[in-house]
């Protein structure tokens, strides 16, 4: 893989491709900082955890924090809240997070020491937010199928990939089932993104490597990455075909760890969806 970045997140996650702005954005949680990278590069810093966005126009993004989703404009750094997200609770904060097909907003939470079953994940759809699953430690892989009708997520302390079946509105029917188990072969699933043919990709923490998965969860082939703690892809560039990958350098001796990383897939991602807010 390519180095796209050098600046060495603690903690990178949430790489957002902008279809309109052309650059990438994605977020430093541990260090409480979202950057940018196009034509020219941008850092933006927070006073409280930030992990994940989507895209609402040219000039907006939708931002998830330890306290709620923001509307963010990347011209000013103003931000104005939308919904609070388990802001009455200091101990959780916001980690993986994706826009889907309909316009709905998906946010996964977590304990801030990765407490046990302290997390959730929730949607946010045309001004109402909603829990749709709880008990969960480390919230990971929220995803989509192009259809609209399939979401992924995984807890990466159960080292399972979950997916389950929307509605035509995009809120969960029926309950969720076991897409891809990885506890035989001792992987933990962290972020994940759809490509355009169905296919899941998924960065596992600790591995060095994204797997990618069919769409009846036969494993297909894996990238290495140059960082052991692979945290998130997401699919973008000029053509739509350049995977890319936040890393995360806390708790590890390495070179690149932190780096985000880059390389052309040979596959056509889907473009990240746009947020109704």
């Amino acid at each position: 893989m390519d180095v796209f970045a050098t600046h060495p997140c603690r903690l990178g996650e949430g790489p957002l491709w902008h279809p309109t702005r052309k650059a990438l954005f994605w977020f430093d949680i541990l260090d409480k900082s979202l950057h940018c990278k196009g034509a020219t590069r941008h850092s933006w810093s927070f006073d409280e955890y930030v992990s994940a966005a989507g895209w609402v126009d040219d000039d907006t993004l939708l931002i998830a924090s330890a306290s709620g989703l923001w509307r963010f404009d990347i011209s000013s750094g103003a931000r104005e809240l939308v919904v609070p997200l388990e802001a009455d609770d200091p101990a959780t904060r916001s980690n993986d997070g994706r826009a889907d097909p309909q316009g709905g907003f998906w946010i996964g939470t977590m304990g801030i020491k990765a407490e046990a079953h302290a997390g959730a994940i929730y949607r946010y759809y045309r001004g109402e937010p909603r829990k749709l699953f709880d008990r969960i430690t480390i919230s990971n892989a929220i995803c989509f199928a192009p259809d609209g009708g399939t979401a992924y997520f995984a807890d990466t302390f159960s080292q399972r990939i979950r997916k389950v079946a929307l509605d035509t509105d995009g809120w969960p029917k029926g309950e969720p089932e076991v897409f891809v188990d990885l506890r035989a072969d001792g992987l933990n699933p962290d972020g994940a993104v759809v490509d355009a043919d169905g296919n899941l990709w998924n960065a596992q923490w600790g591995a060095g490597r994204v797997a990618c998965y069919g769409a009846d969860g036969v494993f297909k082939r894996s990238i290495l990455v140059p960082a052991s703690q692979a945290t998130c892809p997401a699919f973008g560039g000029p053509e739509g075909t350049t995977l890319f990958v936040t890393t995360a350098a806390n708790g590890v001796d390495e070179g690149q760890g932190g780096m985000t990383f880059s390389i052309d897939a040979g596959v056509m991602g889907q473009q990240e969806h746009q947020v109704i807010l």
